[in-house]
């Protein structure tokens, strides 16, 4: 249970870093606002003609006497837009992390490279167009695992009691586990561990990443607010990741210090260099 606070407090201290870093916080919106206008519109859509849609894929109704028609009918729409908007929060973050990969790579440097007792930051090495298919491909298939998981509950919504009671709370610890793999995936994949590898690390840390993701998925909920999460929720995943690893983590920069105890003049920064790489400690690690 120790592990729940831990996660919840990575969550805070992710959004502390990137209040301590404007510039970096300012970037990481963009990406959160693109893919807002675009799930607000295939809401909106679903809303206009979901309606439609529910009365054109059930035509054996047709006959149905009033009230049971409207009820049926409204029920499955009802059920058709929540499915929406489940789908919506479990793709959201892969979306967004694809169209800001560029931005989510740097700050997720940045941030290890502020928390490392040695201000070194693992590197990829990959060039843009590789990093981008490997998310890519990752993300569809931590997808296709999150459809199953979707699918499942929404068929176990219609038990009595249970449906209304205990599938959402199931819900929402899916929907946490699966934003968490998203985001840690940034820092993860820098340090060369595989898909396979990353949901063993998860697996084994269930408490931590529940911690972490579950508020972080209901925050998500609220319109608007997965935009201004996104920036710290990366940063945050950056040192889940340590913590996940075993790396150790400079308590003073999550603070807004550097590991030296000094503050962050320049607010966010960049520093003239980038470090260099430790893609062998993610090596090393992806036996896990």
């Amino acid at each position: 249970m120790r592990d729940l606070g831990v996660g919840f407090r990575y969550l805070l201290k992710g959004q502390r870093w990137v209040a301590r870093h404007g510039r970096q916080y300012g970037f990481g919106l963009v990406p959160g606002l693109l893919t807002l206008v675009l799930y607000a519109a295939a809401l909106v859509a679903l809303g206009v003609w979901g309606e439609d849609f529910v009365g054109w894929s059930t035509p054996f109704a047709d006959g149905w006497p009033n009230p049971w028609l409207g009820l049926f009918r409204g029920f499955l729409t009802a059920v058709l837009f929540a499915l929406g908007l489940l789908l919506a929060v479990l793709t959201f973050t892969a979306v967004t992390l694809l169209i800001g990969q560029p931005f989510y790579e740097s700050l997720s440097e940045r941030v290890d490279r502020d928390v490392s007792p040695d201000g070194i930051a693992p590197e990829s090495g990959l060039p843009l167009w590789r990093e981008l298919w490997v998310s890519a491909r990752d993300s569809l298939r931590v997808l296709a695992r999150a459809l199953v998981w979707a699918v499942l509950l929404f068929a176990l919504g219609f038990v009595p009691v249970v449906g209304q009671t205990v599938v959402p709370v199931i819900g929402f610890f899916v929907t946490g586990f699966f934003l968490t793999e998203e985001l840690v995936a940034v820092a993860l994949q820098r340090r060369d561990i595989d898909l396979r590898a990353r949901l063993a690390l998860l697996r084994g840390r269930r408490m931590l990443v529940w911690g972490f993701g579950t508020p972080l998925g209901l925050a998500f909920l609220v319109p608007f607010v997965a935009v201004f999460l996104m920036p710290g929720a990366v940063a945050g995943a950056t040192l889940l990741a340590r913590e996940l690893l075993g790396e150790e983590i400079s308590e003073g920069a999550t603070d807004g210090t550097d590991p030296d105890g000094t503050a962050d003049p320049d607010g966010g920064a960049e520093p003239a260099g980038r470090a260099g790489t430790a893609r062998g400690a993610g090596e090393e690690n992806t036996a896990w």
